[in-house]
């Protein structure tokens, strides 16, 4: 007797490269595999970690941390500078080899994309069988892994892709939804960061079933429209479609502090940090951009934003630092007023065609 057929509305595969650039340079150097491999820099310096091994996240390193605090964590770790060029062509291979399977590819950054494999290429019924194709395609042509999570909606395949990391294959079907979500942390749902979830432990909502008994209006009362986006996703509900032509506007990172802080060489300090991350970002995915835009949380939640458009881009993170720094002193209340969270972007991003013209204007 047969199993029963599942039912898939929808199929989506979110697929995330392993410990991309560090996997990169582990793959091209062999006396580095099995060590704790730390790209960003050097820890004299204030850079920060790009990407870590997962020998490296043992000694609790990760992304946007300074490397100075990784060299503490991890005496005999092995601190790389980013070789953007070479993750780019490895970026660039595993892409391709998406679309081998599907048109409907909606890249987020280098080593992150989305596919919906509703309809494929190989006529494949089965999502699993697919993504686990996928994956094997993208070992033997790179020898990288990756991770991949399968199911209806968009948001669960990204959270379902980081379960089983590194070479992991994580499925929601379509008939096990609220299962999978009853017990999960309302972290791992993309867009709930540090001060949303503390808004939700504050009323007693830990989890995605928790929300369940929670009217949609009580909590965009306490979290806006975002509210009600986080009532039908705790469900199991999104609507969105992989985009292909999809490209960000704007990159940012920023960073919620465990406690208030007042002092200003410390806010600049994290704001170099912030700076080497996004411009990082930045020349990874060959975008630029003129508009640099700082935000700021106070200590009673009133939160600011503050731009200022350039004539060029930014030539590195040291400019991007300056110009945080300037706008930080001179338009906020940074150092007399605490601090809970600082913010840092670039927006009105370019595309990458137009950044080859303007490189190519600037030959002349």
């Amino acid at each position: 007797m047969q199993p029963p057929k599942i039912l898939w509305n929808k199929k989506f595969i979110h697929i995330d490269m392993d410990a991309f650039f560090a996997a990169v340079e582990q793959r091209d150097h062999p006396e580095l595999k099995g060590k704790p491999v730390i790209v960003g820099g050097n820890p004299q310096s204030r850079s920060v970690v790009s990407t870590c091994s997962y020998e490296a996240r043992k000694f609790g390193i990760h992304s946007a941390m300074p490397t100075a605090q990784a060299k503490r964590l991890c005496p005999d770790g092995i601190f790389l500078y980013p070789n953007f060029e070479k993750y780019s062509a490895a970026s660039r291979s595993v892409m391709s080899i998406f679309h081998t399977y599907t048109p409907l590819v909606e890249q987020v950054s280098l080593d992150e994309a989305y596919l919906d494999v509703t309809e494929n290429k190989l006529k494949l019924e089965d999502p699993v069988k697919l993504a686990a194709l996928i994956k094997q395609h993208i070992f033997a042509v790179t020898k990288l892994t990756a991770s991949a999570g399968v199911a209806p909606a968009m948001f669960l395949a990204k959270i379902a892709s980081d379960m089983k990391k590194p070479d992991g294959l994580t499925v929601v079907y379509p008939g096990q939804v609220l299962e999978f979500l009853k017990d999960l942390p309302v972290r791992k749902i993309p867009g709930v960061g540090p001060r949303t979830e503390e808004i939700l432990h504050g009323v007693k909502i830990n989890t995605c079933g928790d929300i369940w008994g929670v009217k949609p209006q009580e909590l965009t009362a306490k979290l806006g429209k975002w509210g009600l986006e986080l009532f039908h996703k705790a469900r199991g509900e999104e609507t969105r479609e992989v985009n292909p032509h999809w490209e960000r506007t704007q990159l940012s990172a920023e960073e919620t502090f465990p406690k208030d802080v007042t002092d200003m060489p410390w806010l600049k300090r994290k704001l170099a940090g912030l700076a080497e991350h996004v411009f990082y970002d930045l020349k990874q995915e060959g975008r630029t951009g003129r508009t640099v835009v700082l935000k700021v949380k106070y200590h009673d939640f009133e939160q600011i934003t503050r731009s200022k458009t350039l004539a060029a881009p930014p030539q590195d993170w040291h400019a991007l630092h300056e110009i945080a720094c300037d706008l930080l002193k001179k338009k906020t209340l940074a150092g007399r007023k605490p601090v809970r969270l600082l913010g840092l972007g670039i927006s009105g991003l370019g595309s990458k065609e137009e950044l080859l013209i303007s490189k190519q204007g600037e030959l002349f």
